[in-house]
């Protein structure tokens, strides 16, 4: 049950991601695809780690939400591939802005979700 359950909540977080990125393309310029994939996720993985001890989420549940589905809406690898083609056309300045926002966001995303649990 519990690779299930990592499987479903991968699938549904890569059909989401996918959405996302159907949403708001990237043609270009800024990524903005990617990083609001990662801030979601980073946010839901935050309030989930804020949860963590709490009895009302099954451990196949918490597998499902934290492995499963942040880690397929989540992609370091589509960032990294997005920051090396920015580099590669010789967008320093937007490579650089965007591997700063990304990893602040993300570390932003984390400590709100992880906030929200105190007030819900």
């Amino acid at each position: 049950m519990t690779w299930f359950s990592i499987f479903l909540g991968g699938g549904l977080g890569s059909v989401c991601r996918f959405g996302i990125s159907k949403l708001i393309p990237y043609t270009g310029g800024f990524p903005w695809a990617t990083i609001i994939a990662n801030l979601m996720a980073c946010m839901i993985l935050g309030y989930m780690l804020g949860n963590i001890k709490s009895t009302e989420w099954s451990d196949n549940q918490r597998l499902m939400i934290m492995t499963g589905f942040c880690g397929g809406l989540s992609t370091f690898s589509t960032f990294s591939a997005e920051t090396y083609t920015l580099i590669q056309e010789g967008s320093m300045v937007i490579a650089g802005g965007y591997v700063l926002i990304s990893i602040i966001s993300c570390l932003i995303g984390i400590f709100l979700g992880y906030q929200i649990t105190k007030y819900v």
